[in-house]
């Protein structure tokens, strides 16, 4: 089934992709069902018609809070899901149209909530009922003070959110905010007899839908996420990871992310048509824009450019990652849009640009004094280690450098741009690719020669990083060193031989700096920087070495490192594939005299 409206080719392209992903991903599986982005696609060797389903539920809660009085919002809302609830289980002469509402309500300063609420078309009314109600009831049990969120069974859905998700709001005529006296309060009702079987379920991540007859599928693999049975016993261990229960995997997919998700027409609308006056910012795969929202919060837009390298894998990676994290040093993503062959990112609006717009303009150097690039220094390790140790997944980054760190209002460093991070399994500590991604300058060796990379490749990156934040210099600032060719890593390691590390600070600093807390941190990059993994340090052990500086270092060694032979090329994100040339890419390392 499609949303209506869908127009038939991408109808078709999700069911097609849909239901190859299906079968790539539970193979031998006598039932499995899927809900991509526009549509649903289920198969069964048994009938499943009919038949009220409430388990699995899903349950995802927005992460903004309600900035509203509680009094007011929680009886607009009750009222709210009791209309929307007795709409969506009243019968439809349409068969599209079937069990599926969509209502508004309007609260005070000019805030609207909305919701949509669909059953299986082939559930009784009563059934229908029941389902929703247990669903409100989940929801405010679970999500109380929330903005927004889901709650999702193989019978029912419910969404709501304090914006306009889909266009299907565009024609709702929004009532006046209620009157004082509260209502009742919303409980959900007896089961009225309802029964539940295990013969099959199907859920769906939309809410209206087009009937349309499957009979071919392909190999395409859209935005989808899938659940399998075998022999009618749910995978409970696949479905817990999306759940939270457990750690994540490769492979995890974007409707998770559902209940952050923006229509096109909204996001066009806040950088009033992606502006030149809105642009704020060029990468590798696209253009970032300041938009506003109609809630009045500045957003910063992330738009996949169509001939981009990115394409549809790395932009669900990237918007798997960024909904799941959540940590002061990281960027915060407020939702996504994927329609058409628009890929978009919204990300909370970071005021100071990147590092690098600081960190290498000699105009502005000089608002970083010393104790700012130490506190960004920091900042970047306690991300890094979130990433690493703390969140729900384990994440490679794979790209970090001066212009994936953010600044906030008060120069707080936030780590963006997971578009090359990679998901490591909860017993993985490395993995091989073909396809290189990143930069150059900043990739540790073994990963630019080899294509493995681990914990220890996003550890080199932050002590190239370190280097460049103390010396105001990009790391492929020094070419020719005693007539050699090298770079910053070359450079400090030469400087460290010879007892000058100070030499390699920004003069913009001038004496404004403790020079012992330099030289540690010169010290720790260098550990960083190691030829061989193994003697780099893990972000655990790199935290206790900057914070205490009674911590005795271990004595670095040679370090090692690749530069490009192409001017300007180690500043810009790249991806090639092994095996192929890799004339361009010269491997270093250096032994003491």
């Amino acid at each position: 089934m499609c949303i209506p409206e869908t127009k038939p080719e991408s109808c078709s392209d999700c069911i097609k992709g849909a239901s190859g992903r299906l079968l790539e991903r539970c193979p031998n599986q006598t039932e499995a069902y899927s809900w991509p982005d526009l549509c649903m696609v289920r198969y069964s060797n048994v009938s499943f018609t009919g038949s009220l389903v409430m388990e699995p539920s899903h349950v995802i809660c927005d992460p903004g809070d309600i900035n509203v009085d509680f009094t007011v919002f929680d009886r607009v809302y009750e009222e709210l899901m009791v209309r929307t609830t007795a709409a969506a289980s009243n019968r439809s002469s349409s068969f599209e149209q079937k069990y599926y509402a969509a209502e508004a309500a309007s609260l005070k300063n000019f805030e609207t909530m909305y919701t949509m609420m669909q059953c299986a078309p082939d559930v009784s009314s009563r059934d229908c009922k029941f389902c929703l109600n247990k669903s409100v009831a989940e929801y405010k049990s679970s999500c109380r003070g929330k903005q927004g969120g889901l709650v999702s069974r193989p019978s029912c859905y419910f969404r709501w959110e304090m914006y306009s998700f889909s266009e299907a709001f565009d024609t709702i005529t929004l009532p006046p905010p209620p009157p004082h006296p509260s209502p009742p309060s919303l409980t959900p009702p007896a089961s009225d007899g309802a029964t539940t079987t295990g013969k099959g379920s199907f859920y769906e991540i939309q809410l209206r839908f087009s009937h349309l007859m499957l009979w071919k599928t392909s190999s395409h693999s859209p935005v989808i996420y899938d659940l399998c049975r075998w022999k009618n016993k749910f995978d409970r261990d696949y479905y817990s990871r999306f759940a939270g229960e457990k750690k994540s995997e490769p492979g995890d997919d974007i409707t998770r992310t559902s209940s952050l998700q923006f229509c096109f027409k909204t996001i066009e609308t806040a950088t009033d048509k992606f502006s030149d006056s809105n642009l704020i910012g060029q990468g590798g795969f696209g253009e970032v824009y300041r938009g506003r929202l109609p809630s009045g919060t500045e957003v910063a837009v992330k738009r996949l450019s169509k001939s981009s390298g990115q394409g549809a894998q790395e932009f669900k990676n990237e918007a798997v990652l960024v909904t799941k994290l959540q940590h002061k040093n990281l960027v915060g993503v407020l939702g996504f849009c994927l329609e058409g062959e628009e890929k978009i990112l919204v990300y909370e609006f970071v005021p100071n640009k990147s590092l690098d717009y600081f960190l290498f303009d000699p105009e502005k150097q000089g608002k970083l004094d010393w104790t700012r690039r130490y506190s960004i220094i920091q900042g970047t390790a306690r991300g890094l280690l979130y990433l690493h140790h703390d969140s729900s997944l384990t994440i490679i980054h794979r790209d970090l450098k001066a212009s994936n760190i953010l600044l906030d209002a008060h120069m707080n460093p936030k780590i963006a741009d997971f578009g090359m991070a990679r998901i490591f399994g909860a017993d993985q500590s490395q993995a091989n690719t073909k396809r290189i991604v990143g930069t150059y300058g900043y990739m540790s060796p073994e990963y630019a020669r080899c294509g493995h990379f681990s914990m220890k490749s996003d550890v080199y990156s932050f002590g190239v990083m370190i280097l460049e934040i103390i010396s105001g210099k990009r790391n492929n600032s020094f070419y020719h060193i005693d007539d050699s060719a090298g770079n910053l890593v070359t450079h400090v390691w030469r400087l460290w031989r010879n007892g000058s590390q100070l030499e390699l600070v920004d003069p913009t600093l001038e004496e404004n700096y403790e020079s012992d807390d330099v030289i540690r941190c010169i010290h720790i990059a260098l550990l960083c920087v190691q030829e061989n993994p193994v003697d780099r340090p893990m972000l655990p052990a790199i935290i206790l070495m900057l914070t205490r500086s009674k911590t005795t270092l271990p004595v670095p060694r040679a370090p090692g490192f690749c530069f490009s032979s192409m001017s300007g090329f180690a500043s810009q994100s790249t991806s090639r594939s092994i095996p192929g040339s890799i004339n361009d890419v010269t491997f270093t390392k250096l032994d003491p005299r």
